[in-house]
């Protein structure tokens, strides 16, 4: 089943659809920023050509078969505004494994929209993908990410000690993740 494009997902305030080359500038702003790049692995890019060789793998493997990971822009959806990225990495394999991923502009910060975002990657997981197990790896002292995973149901299972290559420091990672037999209220 993950062999298609998801060409666009929708809630209640987002619509998120796979990113293309034309999505190259917005992105390059988001990586540009300093609070997006506080807990991101990739670093803040020095041209926008950092960023191209950045996404064109991630547009590349929108064609694979079957497909490993998705990379969507998140836009509002009354103004069809560019607030952030979001993504999936799959196992495809047996174990039905996947791994979400977001990232979103600071000034939309605090009006819920990686929780409603998080929520609806979990679902996809779940009634798309046919997953087992929805997991997400954070920082740990990213209290905001920490907040929206626990807020949706995920559990922390564990530390990967000294994972997460941020600015020439090894820094720690919480593992969360929540399974398709878990409580959820969405």
């Amino acid at each position: 089943m993950n062999n298609r494009k998801l060409l666009e997902i929708e809630t209640d305030r987002l619509i998120l659809s796979e990113v293309t080359i034309n999505d190259l500038e917005n992105i390059h702003k988001l990586h540009l920023m300093p609070e997006v790049d506080e807990f991101n692995t990739m670093g803040i890019p020095k041209t926008i050509n950092e960023t191209e060789e950045f996404l064109q793998p991630v547009i590349e493997a929108q064609d694979a078969i079957p497909r490993a990971s998705y990379m969507w822009k998140v836009v509002l959806k009354n103004t069809n505004e560019f607030i952030g990225v979001a993504g999936y990495s799959l196992s495809n394999n047996k174990f039905k494994l996947g791994e979400i991923y977001y990232k979103l502009d600071p000034a939309y910060w605090g009006n819920g929209y990686a929780t409603e975002l998080a929520k609806r990657l979990v679902v996809l997981g779940f009634e798309y993908f046919n997953l087992h197990k929805v997991e997400a790896g954070v920082a740990t002292k990213n209290v905001k990410s920490i907040r929206v995973l626990e807020k949706i149901g995920m559990t922390r299972e564990g530390l990967r000690r000294k994972i997460l290559p941020i600015r020439g420091e090894w820094i720690d990672n919480y593992h969360y993740a929540i399974l398709e037999d878990d409580k959820r209220n969405y």
